[in-house]
């Protein structure tokens, strides 16, 4: 028996979440498209991987509708959202909702592309790894663009941006 065979105790998870919390991290909607369906979730866990080739990962809950589309399809989109962009954020983490209604979006790449997001990325996937309840999807950047915009950040629960200094 391995320490991961063991479940943590449920303080661990509770402490965990609180120093995870503590982290701002950027705020972004994982999108993908099948059968003229655009599909899509709000995800904070995600990270460029390697310039060369030019690859990034991120992070989706293997109960996610989501991580089947793009199991199926082998494309992702990474749309990191603006600071405007907050109940954009809210509407693809609620469940039971059109997500993309009253959302302004287009197809990039053949994946949805939000308007007015900070970045966008499009990616073919090269693999998948297990990562707990989640699963870490890497793929290869096929296109990336970005505009001027402050991104939408989170923090202690929280909806916020990135402040310069100097």
């Amino acid at each position: 028996m391995t320490m991961t065979d063991i479940a943590p105790p449920p303080l661990i998870q509770d402490e965990f979440r609180m120093a995870m919390g503590n982290i701002a991290t950027p705020v972004s909607i994982v999108t993908a498209h099948e059968r003229d369906t655009p599909h899509g979730t709000t995800v904070s866990a995600f990270a460029s991987l390697s310039m060369t080739p030019p690859m990034m990962l991120v992070s989706l809950d293997r109960r996610s509708a989501l991580l089947e589309v793009v199991r199926r399809t082998g494309w992702f989109g990474v749309n990191v959202l603006s600071a405007q962009q907050a109940d954009t954020a809210v509407r693809f983490a609620s469940k039971g909702v059109d997500r993309f209604a009253d959302v302004e979006w287009s197809l990039d790449a053949g994946l949805p592309r939000l308007g007015g997001a900070a970045s966008w990325v499009a990616c073919e996937v090269q693999s998948f790894i297990d990562g707990g309840d989640h699963e870490v999807v890497m793929g290869t950047v096929v296109r990336a663009d970005h505009d001027e915009l402050a991104p939408l950040t989170y923090h202690n629960r929280r909806f916020g941006t990135h402040a310069t200094h100097g």
